[in-house]
């Protein structure tokens, strides 16, 4: 039951292992806009880095760890919210201009995804806005048997029915 859950607040931070410090820290500053808030150090030396973002992104931290980094790489652990189609729009060719690789923005579930960007250590960092094209309480989509024939589906009835207003 609702009133039995917890409260609740969102996301406090994402974190990632990584392999090289300086290098994740640009990657993610040039791309992304983040900017370091706190370094943590041990005996000296920075292992882990908490970022923060201008204009709404979820704090981000990076954890000095190599053989972390390289047993997660490929694997997207998380989707960072984009608030519009425009703006995940944007941001495909900005990383494009970097020389990123990507599949594109793509029609999804109930928003727009860009998916297949990975960082220096191979981590996909996936995209997906806020923005819903559909209702989270549509019924076709409590249960999605292959996500990509069902967003392409949809995404054709969802063309279909803008050009008809």
């Amino acid at each position: 039951m609702a009133d039995e859950a917890p409260r609740l607040d969102g996301v406090h931070h994402l974190k990632l292992p990584v392999s090289d410090l300086d290098r994740s820290r640009a990657w993610y500053e040039s791309r992304l806009g983040y900017r370091v808030s706190t370094e943590f150090a041990e005996h000296g030396k920075v292992t882990g880095l908490v970022m923060t973002h201008p204009n709404g992104g979820p704090m981000f931290a990076l954890r000095l760890d190599a053989a972390r980094a390289g047993a997660a790489a490929g694997f997207d652990y998380f989707s960072i919210g984009v608030p519009s189609k425009e703006a995940i729009d944007v941001l495909a060719e900005r990383l494009t201009g970097f020389g990123d690789t990507h599949a594109g923005v793509r029609f999804a579930t109930i928003g727009w995804i860009l998916p297949e960007t990975h960082d220096p250590d191979g981590h996909e960092i996936r995209f997906y806005t806020t923005e819903h094209h559909t209702g989270t309480d549509d019924p076709e989509i409590s249960r999605v048997d292959d996500a990509r024939a069902t967003a392409a589906r949809r995404e054709q009835a969802h063309v279909a029915g803008q050009g008809s207003g």
